[in-house]
């Protein structure tokens, strides 16, 4: 077998494996390692969605304060703003101990248990004011959590080569989904056994079911502790070990204040406002919001920019730590592909998983509304759904092995796309179990291909020397444009209906087959296995 740990094993790497060989990867130390950390991925971040809003729910809460929880997922969506101190700062003697990346791993990890911790101690149902407690505390996890989203990606990418990253992409999809059952699914069920329902709200049942989550995540820093540190070959972080680390957590801090002040400043009225005068001008509800929604990132954008050119003036912050942690990454991926090609990459990282994400919104209430009860829907789509997306991703990362990352993607994007169509023939015929099985399995089997290959995809495009950075960059991007039309699925449904919706979803993912098709005759297309 070729030496998978080795980063210059290039002759290796692009040598196609027989069929036992490829099967017997799974059982590497690698792959194996990253199933556990993607449970330890995958556990938090229902804990501050679909479990913690059933147990407000239960709580009697207000839906309008709920809107309180919604900060938790900035973690996961700008991520990449503190992707470089991942990459460049030493965490006093947990560095020495563990290493650089397994250090930010482990203390990661024990925020997360801290916030959950924290979380199962206040009860929402309790005296007035509590709920900025908990929300805080829910802000914590969802940060802590994309930071260990931060260094897994970076670890996964610096442990071994390519030819590795689509296996260990499918164990990672894997645990990520069996985390996210035991989390959302699980959490449910030790709440209700312990005795809280809608009925009969108990916080000690919330409070230890909470609890429970949080030893879950045992498994994730016993994994941290055993496994090696990868040898990578980055140099950048060594040159800002001798800079004052004071400055550059007051050049993170002030842009993050900038950028989430942008948002409040925004607020609904103001947003509200826009979003009429944007509509009166395009006359089209959707493509108003979706303008809004980029008009806002763009004004965070320039803010956390125009903070940083200022500290830069009063020099507070050097201009070489800012061109070091965040211009650097961004120069050396244009540099590396060219500045047309660049851009095209990032137009396809954008849009690659449009088709499923922009239907996936509106999928449950879709088939709430086609008559499916809800233990049907939690039966097929929840449970056996996830068994169908566990298969599709082991299935994707034999296929990447064995015929390459690009054929895959290309196959990924054409499955989308025409599974997407046969939800136009589960909208006509209406509430027949047998065709929601079939067409679960076909979805979520290759949504599960699609998703393997498109994550080795974006480790090849990683630059080592950069990695949580560009990493971030590329996770960031993939779900910002899709989740963003996707808010807007509703609309789009009531406009059109069913059957042209998810006709509409289906035409989305041409121009992915077509900017696939042209991306494999540009040399990009040389870096991934063959």
């Amino acid at each position: 077998m070729p030496d998978y740990n080795n980063h210059s094993d290039v002759d290796d790497s692009n040598k196609r494996l027989g069929f036992k060989e490829t099967i017997s990867v799974f059982l590497h130390p690698r792959v194996v390692t990253m199933l556990f950390l993607g449970f330890s991925a995958g556990l938090p971040i229902l804990l501050i969605f679909s479990s913690l809003s059933v147990w407000l729910r239960e709580a009697s809460v207000d839906r309008s304060v709920v809107t309180y929880f919604s900060w938790a997922a900035l973690g996961y969506s700008f991520k990449f703003v503190w992707a470089p101190l991942v990459d460049t700062l030493r965490i006093p003697l947990f560095t020495a101990l563990l290493g650089r990346r397994r250090s930010w791993l482990f203390l990661s990890q024990l925020f997360i248990i801290l916030a959950i911790v924290l979380m199962s101690q206040i009860d929402p149902a309790g005296r007035e004011g509590v709920l900025v407690y908990l929300a805080l505390s829910a802000v914590l996890l969802g940060f802590s959590s994309a930071t260990q989203d931060i260094v897994i990606d970076a670890y996964r990418i610096e442990s071994a080569s390519t030819r590795l990253q689509a296996m260990m992409s499918s164990a990672y999809i894997a645990g990520y989904r069996i985390g996210m059952l035991v989390a959302g699914a699980g959490a449910l069920l030790i709440a209700s056994y312990l005795g809280s329902g809608e009925q009969a709200y108990q916080y000690t049942a919330w409070r230890n079911a909470y609890l429970i989550m949080s030893a879950f995540m045992l498994i994730g820093v016993i994994t941290t502790l055993v496994v090696p540190e990868p040898e990578s070959p980055s140099k950048n972080h060594t040159h800002l070990e001798s800079m004052n680390r004071v400055r550059i957590l007051v050049l993170f801090f002030f842009c993050v204040c900038g950028f989430i002040l942008t948002y409040v400043l925004f607020g609904e009225s103001v947003e509200s406002r826009i979003k009429a005068s944007v509509f009166e001008a395009l006359n089209n509800k959707i493509l108003a919001g979706v303008v809004v929604e980029l008009l806002k990132l763009s004004c965070g954008l320039v803010a956390v920019w125009l903070i940083s050119r200022a500290l830069v003036a009063i020099r507070l912050v050097e201009q070489s730590v800012v061109d070091t942690l965040y211009l650097e990454p961004v120069r050396e991926f244009f540099r590396r592909h060219g500045i047309r090609t660049a851009w095209l990459i990032l137009l396809f990282i954008g849009l690659y998983r449009i088709s499923d994400i922009v239907l996936g919104v509106i999928s449950n209430v879709f088939y709430y509304d086609s008559g499916f009860s809800k233990t049907q829907i939690a039966t097929v789509v929840k449970s056996f759904g996830l068994m169908m997306t566990l298969v599709g991703g082991g299935l994707g990362g034999i296929l990447c092995m064995r015929f390459g990352v690009f054929r895959v993607l290309l196959l990924g994007a054409v499955l989308s796309a025409l599974t997407n169509l046969l939800f136009v023939f589960l909208a006509t015929k209406g509430n027949q179990m047998w065709l929601l099985y079939f067409v679960i399995s076909a979805d979520n089997l290759s949504a599960g291909v699609a998703t393997a290959a498109f994550i080795a995809f974006l480790s090849a495009l990683t630059n080592v020397k950069f990695t949580a950075m560009q990493y971030a960059i590329f996770s960031s991007l993939m779900t910002l444009l899709p989740k963003t039309i996707g808010g807007y699925s509703g609309s789009m449904v009531n406009a059109l209906g069913y059957e042209y919706f998810f006709t509409l979803t289906a035409i989305m993912g041409i121009p992915v087959i077509a900017l696939i098709l042209y991306l494999g005759k540009r040399p990009l297309i040389q870096k991934l296995p063959e």
